[in-house]
């Protein structure tokens, strides 16, 4: 999850000055003498000539893992289900954009990947779209940065290469797409079909909503016009595009469009639409959305797996008090069945040793637990006639439940003490210390694998199992570039598993320049001393200055500190950082669906009392069980939930304890030593 501040009362105002210089920005792009690093015609000139001194195709095995990229495709191999064919994407540091054109596969059950260099290469592109079908994998559009984000250039280019010999060539044919990024492509038999997408003239970005379909037989484009008074989908990019059967799906997506106010600003739109396309007759129909959808969001995505799509990730943004916009990066899987249209959630099945538990727990009461066997749904009403008494017993279950994951708030202090600028707690008279509490947690609550919330993450099924490769978040104004591999077993749903783990992301502080005054605005008004100059030190408040001393050093952000803000286990830190921590936990607790998450200060019986329903629902979707059964599935599901957040809401409440005993103390100091 990431946060964006903004100081109270100067949000307009910033708006305004931001605006204003992004206009200059767009003029100095129109006027100004192009630099070599923005010369993209020169640019890809020049790769235009490297490529075509190559001769053969050179496949280099065992080599290191491709660097961090977003906005890449990848896609399974249709000759071996186990290999996935990574191509191109792009890496934003902070200050330059670096777009790439390898091609990489990757065998799964070796974990080796490959590079493969070969003649006539596609050049190279972010947010373009490929898909496979028989022996051959096709590339159509996408786009190209320059380093300083000053130029770029939309493809209308269509690419095949064979998987056997690793041969690229271009298909230059008739009546192609225009050129664009951020559409989709998916494969319906014998066809490609594309939809939407946008452009970028400097002065306007153009939002598509045509439709164009590419017989793989004939070697034909074809574009499917719209009949007059028929339904059609708004023009966007970045949606979702699936096909079942004789259906092909689209959801959501996002577009901008110019506000009849006076400035004719551009606002954003996050569409959460659904909509069927019938490709034998090319009519669109809008899907009613039943069961349990998920929210509004942006940059998720979406695979097939038999008879059911899957939705992870996401970010949703939510505008605060006092001007502040949070932004919650979302890591939520979702199902949707295609056969009815139903959405539900997809919860994990629980691990063994809490069934067990369970079971051993419901072997104590055997003469009820033989009776409730013998059920079956037929006689539910006679059941849930004992509801109440079973209620009870999951009462009694919660209670020891949450007698050892309660353990963990004895560490909650009770008091602050300051000394020297360090926090130290205490707890019942004890010392308290962060490591001790993260130590009991890791005992007592195992640490859950599983993939942090992201955008833009590549995701596809093979041999039903599910892959979800890198992605974007934000850890306040610093993007991360992720580049792990997780799977999960379709079949079982029982855990994920991290393959490879995500490497460090490298973010550069900006220098000083006139295309850098948006970033020196930013540190003047959030307080970002991570680029601050010396004429305005001494504008800036103690802790602007801790911020600058203590990230002077810091020319990237490591991996694990940005897992570890994720997971909530950050150190001690100041108190303007506390109160923005302490938001951002409240924000993601609020913005997340209510029925997956506990209060603050609520326990797991009460949890569980309140969302039942949901998790019986989710349970349902894995075993189709009902009565008991399903009351314990269930159970299972919310208990892992609450687990799973449990050392946040303790986090909450520490932060929270902390910040009231300083508050007690007096107005806010710094540790800081100044040199004379």
């Amino acid at each position: 999850m990431g946060k964006k501040n903004k100081k109270a009362g100067k949000g307009k105002e910033k708006t305004e000055r931001k605006t204003a210089k992004a206009e200059e920005k767009r003029a100095r792009r129109e006027t100004k003498k192009i630099s070599p690093e923005d010369d993209i015609d020169a640019i890809l000139l020049s790769i235009q000539k490297e490529e075509a001194k190559k001769k053969e195709v050179h496949v280099e095995d065992n080599v290191p893992a491709p660097s961090p990229r977003s906005n890449c495709s990848l896609n399974i191999n249709p000759l071996k289900e186990t290999e996935l064919i990574l191509y191109g994407g792009e890496f934003y540091n902070g200050n330059k954009t670096y777009v790439y054109g390898d091609l990489y596969r990757y065998d799964v059950e070796k974990q080796e990947w490959k590079v493969i260099s070969s003649p006539n290469s596609p050049p190279p592109r972010s947010a373009h779209q490929a898909v496979s079908w028989k022996n051959y994998l096709y590339i159509f559009g996408g786009e190209f940065t320059s380093l300083n984000q000053e130029r770029f250039h939309h493809y209308k280019d269509f690419w095949m290469l064979d998987l056997k010999t690793n041969q690229w060539e271009q298909l230059n044919l008739k009546g192609c797409p225009s050129p664009r990024s951020g559409h989709r492509m998916v494969l319906y038999k014998h066809k490609i079909i594309v939809f939407g997408g946008f452009y970028d003239t400097l002065r306007e970005v153009r939002y598509y909503n045509d439709l164009y379909v590419f017989d793989l037989d004939q070697f034909k484009w074809q574009e499917i016009k719209p009949r007059l008074g028929s339904m059609w989908p708004s023009p966007r990019s970045g949606f979702q595009f699936f096909v079942y059967q004789d259906e092909v799906f689209l959801y959501g997506g996002y577009s901008k469009e110019v506000s009849t106010d006076k400035n004719q600003s551009e606002k954003g739109s996050i569409h959460s639409d659904l909509w069927s396309l019938d490709p034998r007759t090319w009519e669109w129909s809008k899907v009613k959305k039943i069961g349990m959808p998920p929210g509004p969001r942006a940059g998720f995505s979406m695979c097939v797996h038999k008879k059911r799509a899957l939705l992870f990730g996401g970010v949703v943004d939510m505008e605060m008090k006092g001007d502040v916009i949070m932004s919650l990066f979302l890591n939520e899987l979702y199902g949707f069945q295609l056969d009815n249209h139903r959405w539900y959630p997809l919860e994990l099945r629980k691990e063994k040793s809490t069934k067990d538990k369970l079971k051993k727990s419901s072997e104590q009461k055997p003469n009820s637990s033989a009776l409730q066997e013998k059920l079956n749904p037929i006689e539910a009403e006679e059941f849930d006639a004992n509801e109440k008494d079973e209620n009870a017993e999951y009462n009694e279950e919660a209670d020891e439940m949450e007698s050892n994951i309660d353990n963990l708030s004895e560490c909650v202090p009770n008091s602050v003490i300051v000394d020297d600028g360090v926090l130290a707690a205490k707890s019942g008279g004890k010392p308290y210390e962060s490591k001790k509490k993260s130590d009991m947690q890791k005992s007592l609550l195992p640490e859950i694998v599983k993939p942090c919330g992201r955008i833009n993450s590549c995701m596809i099924v093979g041999k039903d199992t599910l892959y979800i490769y890198g992605g974007m978040m934000e850890i306040n104004d610093r993007e991360i570039t992720l580049d792990d591999l997780y799977s999960l077993n379709l079949s079982k749903l029982d855990e994920w598993k991290c393959i490879i783990p995500a490497s460090e992301s490298e973010w550069v502080e900006a220098s000083e320049g006139e295309d850098e005054d948006d970033d020196e605005d930013d540190s003047e008004d959030e307080g970002n001393g991570g680029s601050s100059s010396d004429e305005t030190g001494d504008d800036d408040d103690d802790d602007e200055e801790d911020a600058e001393a203590r990230d002077g050093d810091a020319g990237s952000l490591q991996m694990g500190d940005a897992v570890a803000i994720i997971k909530g286990e950050g150190k001690n830190v100041r108190r303007k950082e506390k109160r923005a921590r302490i938001e951002q936990i409240r924000a993601n607790l609020g913005l997340s669906d209510s029925q997956r998450t506990p209060m603050p200060g609520e326990s797991l019986k009460d949890f569980y009392r309140r969302t039942s329903m949901y998790w019986q629902m989710a349970a349902h979707e894995h075993t189709q069980h009902t009565g008991k059964e399903l009351r314990k599935d269930g159970f299972d599901l919310a208990e892992a939930r609450y687990r799973e957040l449990k050392p946040i809401l303790d986090e909450l409440a520490v932060l929270e304890a902390e910040q009231k005993a300083e508050e007690a103390e007096g107005p806010e100091t710094t540790s800081r030593k100044r040199g004379p």
